[in-house]
């Protein structure tokens, strides 16, 4: 089973509809309870929103010591999506709250110093991938996906980095995996195509 982790901070249902669309079963998880009698095969971990909020929110919901021991113990596999992509790095420019350190990587706020390049960063982008991995097989083209973030992701290994993009005249880690943990800044559920293949090669593993 496929288990979507609901902390109040992500697009829980729009990822439920595509991983369904794309022929897998899911559920979302609101509490670790849920799991008790649930054989996980894959973990989601979605995300909208500030760091603190989202850590905070992890902390109070029970979720941490459920998600470090699926994780670091288990070596299940996770897809951390946008917020829940920069929840796994040691912590964020954004707020002062400690993240789950799963990643050596740090997370920082675009700045541009012209009215040219808007923050938040919205849209669609090309994302580049730098290394073999998993989550960008079977792709002909460059794929796009849609983004909507103000802070992106720095990682302190270049193994780490799975992917690129180029936004404002900065090049930001779009895309990250270490062994079993991934994680992409883009919204997979939000990018048609490209977004179903993402997800269909993340659940295929």
């Amino acid at each position: 089973m496929i288990g979507i982790i609901n902390y109040n901070a992500g697009n829980c249902g729009s990822i439920f509809n595509m991983i369904k669309k794309i022929g897998f079963e899911s559920k979302i998880l609101n509490h670790p309870d849920e799991t008790i009698h649930v054989q996980l095969t894959k973990l989601i971990l979605p995300g909208v929103g500030a760091f603190d909020y989202g850590i905070q929110e992890l902390h109070q919901r029970g979720w941490i010591n459920f998600l470090n021991e699926k994780v670091l113990l288990e070596k299940i596999p996770v897809l951390g999506i946008c917020l829940g992509m920069q929840l796994m790095t040691h912590s964020s420019e954004e707020g002062t709250m400690k993240g789950l350190s799963w990643i050596d990587a740090h997370v920082k706020r675009f700045n541009f110093h012209t009215a040219e390049f808007k923050v938040p960063h919205i849209g669609w982008n090309y994302v580049q991938p730098v290394q073999s991995s998993v989550l960008f097989n079977h792709f002909h083209e460059l794929p796009r996906f849609y983004f909507v973030h103000s802070y992106y992701v720095c990682c302190n290994h270049i193994q780490d980095i799975a992917a690129k993009t180029e936004y404002g005249g900065i090049i930001f880690t779009s895309a990250f995996q270490k062994d079993n943990i991934f994680g992409v800044q883009f919204h997979p559920e939000k990018s048609h195509v490209f977004g179903m293949q993402v997800f269909r090669n993340f659940l295929e593993l």
